[in-house]
């Protein structure tokens, strides 16, 4: 296999190639410093307030091009090899008219100071290419990662609803053919490799040339979507001399669908794994939905959510309830595991040197199963769990006869209720003593701490009360019977034939 010592992307129609990038690049900064496009802003500079949003666009796996929005701060500059990247300054750039989400946000007074309104813009703009006729709730979501409108949600909606209504009809859409085109010759193959030995960005193109090179460089940082590693960077100004990108790692992002079960490989974004997710059960869908924004799940990724053993990373509890398993990988080995026994402590996972996740397999549900999960956090968008809570159960005649409980946020790792899922194992459904029996027995499974998010006190009373809403939602749908609202938001059928 052949290295190439360049990185390539496309910007408004031609292929720019560079040479010269250090492994801590960031794309805003190249925007605004190197090339001088200066309408993305710099808001937060961690990806939460989506000022610095970009579109990046990508030859998916139908052969289409997509738009996605990104966040720039946060972006790697040599991961956007292969891309093309449209920024708010080139949507009308040579033509004679504002293009259409721009014309509907003046006409409908959508934006007052503007500092973000750049972002705002950008986002609606791959909501416009999804040739859609997006609803409110659509354009919410899009916008979920976008948080200033200091002009309020109205006019700024009415402009979405506008411009978003499914007719496609801009120069990037004339252009289709020939960026895809472009796209297509920039995708040679060859593994990616600038710097040296003791400083350098790679981005190797096969799994074979991934092992090879992380087993020569165990202390290089290995970065998905950087949605973490990206604030080592801009918030904590570390110094990350060695970078290996997996985001062009051949078969790392597949979503496969084995009948009985769904693989998901390390690379696979969360836009990319949440159709395949969902279809386990809708509360599935909706965590993914609450994790980040439409720009975070754009770029980052289940396997980085895991790898980087976060005690408060909403997937793993809901993936070891599921009784998940990891792929693990380096030159000369590959093992498999289960999800629960890879996060040891705090900080620590079962992963050697040179070992890398490589995929996780996810069970679906058999017809006697039944899974909740429930995301409490201070903001229902775009924030950080205080905890996170996931139950499967197994029932038979209307006892549970297995229980897999996982909490995120409620100790050093993700973490199994042992001692719950003992006492509820054997218990009727109907016995609602043994309920609260159940939920006062997580006290001794948990102790969590006091933090910013959450004090102790609180999270053990809301885990014991998502429990006993978990057992008080499935004796419904065991019951085949209608059950009273449970959910702030939103309903679910809990009929036992419910289909997602």
């Amino acid at each position: 296999m052949t290295m190439r010592q360049s990185i390539r992307f496309v910007r408004d129609g031609k292929a720019v190639e560079l040479t010269d990038i250090g492994p801590n690049d960031t794309l805003l900064d190249y925007l605004r410093l190197t090339e001088e496009s200066r309408g993305t802003k710099e808001g937060c500079a961690e990806g939460d307030c989506g000022a610095c949003s970009v579109a990046v666009g990508a030859i998916n796996k139908n052969g289409q091009l997509e738009y996605q929005a990104v966040n720039s701060c946060i972006q790697l500059l040599g991961m956007l090899d292969g891309k093309e990247i449209i920024t708010v300054d080139d949507l009308s750039r040579g033509q004679e008219a504002l293009h259409p989400v721009q014309d509907a946000m003046v006409r409908h007074h959508g934006s007052q100071c503007g500092f973000c309104t750049p972002g705002i813009v950008m986002s609606l703009f791959t909501l416009y290419h999804k040739g859609i006729k997006a609803d409110r709730q659509a354009i919410n979501n899009q916008l979920a990662g976008n948080l200033c409108r200091c002009t309020g949600y109205r006019p700024i909606i009415d402009a979405a609803l506008e411009s978003c209504n499914g007719s496609l009809d801009d120069r990037f859409v004339q252009a289709y053919a020939a960026t895809t085109e472009t796209l297509n010759k920039l995708d040679d193959g060859q593994d990616v490799f600038l710097g040296t030995p003791e400083r350098f960005f790679a981005a190797p193109a096969s799994i074979a040339s991934l092992a090879k090179l992380y087993s020569q460089h165990p202390d290089a940082i290995v970065v998905a979507g950087a949605t973490d590693v990206g604030l080592w960077i801009t918030k904590q100004l570390r110094d990350l001399p060695k970078i290996i990108h997996l985001g062009r790692v051949e078969g790392l992002d597949r979503v496969e669908d084995n009948g009985a079960e769904l693989l998901i490989g390390a690379g696979a974004t969360y836009a990319q794994a949440e159709d395949a997710l969902a279809t386990i059960d809708p509360d599935i869908a909706e965590v993914v939905r609450r994790i980040g924004s439409s720009q975070v799940r754009a770029s980052g990724t289940i396997g980085g959510n895991i790898a980087n053993g976060s005690p408060i990373g909403d997937s793993p509890p809901l993936l070891i309830a599921l009784d998940a398993r990891l792929g693990l990988e380096k030159a000369d080995s590959k093992r498999e595991i289960r999800l629960e026994d890879f996060f040891i402590d705090y900080g620590k996972q079962d992963r050697q040197p040179g070992e890398f996740v490589s995929y996780v397999k996810v069970p679906k549900l058999a017809k006697n199963q039944f899974l909740r999960s429930y995301k409490i956090s201070k903001r229902f968008d775009q924030d950080i769990s205080a905890l996170l809570a996931a139950f499967r159960l197994t029932v038979e005649h209307n006892r549970i006869t297995e229980a897999r409980i996982a909490f995120g946020g409620m100790a050093a790792t993700p973490k199994r209720a042992a001692k719950t899922e003992k006492i509820l194992v054997g218990l009727d459904l109907a016995d609602q003593s043994g309920w609260t029996k159940a939920a006062e027995t997580l006290e001794q499974d948990y102790q969590p701490i006091s933090d910013m998010r959450a004090s102790k006190e609180y999270r053990n009373d809301v885990a014991k009360g998502l429990l006993l809403k978990a057992l008080h939602e499935i004796s419904h749908a065991v019951s085949d019977t209608a059950s009273p609202e449970t959910r702030v938001i939103g309903q679910r059928n809990n009929s036992l034939r419910e289909a997602v």
